[in-house]
């Protein structure tokens, strides 16, 4: 059984802005993974290592997944053990679906994570995230 993690991507403009950050030195990882460091381990790690995904939250819209590698222990200057929540390259698009703001992550069951997007669909112009919030909101998208 596997579970997700969700999360904002606080800064993040878009998906584009949120891949550009992650090609960036300091999104990644020694071994040139995308990573986020958190402060907290997750409890359900082998869940999460079983096909989990972290769902990206842009604007108060959640839009895109990326699959979890691994967790890797992180620690900085201050000598506080983090997680390093290590990712595949790229970004998946989903069903844009509306958020209410959070602080950190969350975990978040596979029946409640929305859908991928169409790959047939990948290749036409993401539309606005303000736009995807309001046609979420009415149920459109």
């Amino acid at each position: 059984m596997s579970i997700n993690l969700i999360k904002l991507s606080v800064g993040s403009e878009s998906i584009e802005s949120m891949a550009r950050w992650q090609t960036s030195a300091r999104a990644r990882g020694p071994d040139g993974q995308p990573r986020h460091v958190t402060r907290m381990w997750p409890r359900r790690e082998a869940e999460l290592l079983n096909g989990g995904s972290i769902y990206w939250v842009v604007k108060g819209v959640l839009l895109c997944r990326q699959p979890i590698l691994r967790l890797d222990e992180v620690v900085r200057a201050d000598g506080i053990r983090r997680c390093g929540i290590v990712l595949k390259p790229g970004l998946i698009p989903v069903i844009p679906t509306p958020r209410r703001p959070f602080q950190g992550w969350r975990y978040l069951p596979s029946e409640d994570a929305p859908m991928d997007m169409d790959p047939a669909r990948a290749s036409e112009a993401r539309l606005p995230t303000e736009l995807s919030v309001a046609l979420a909101e009415i149920g459109v998208l």
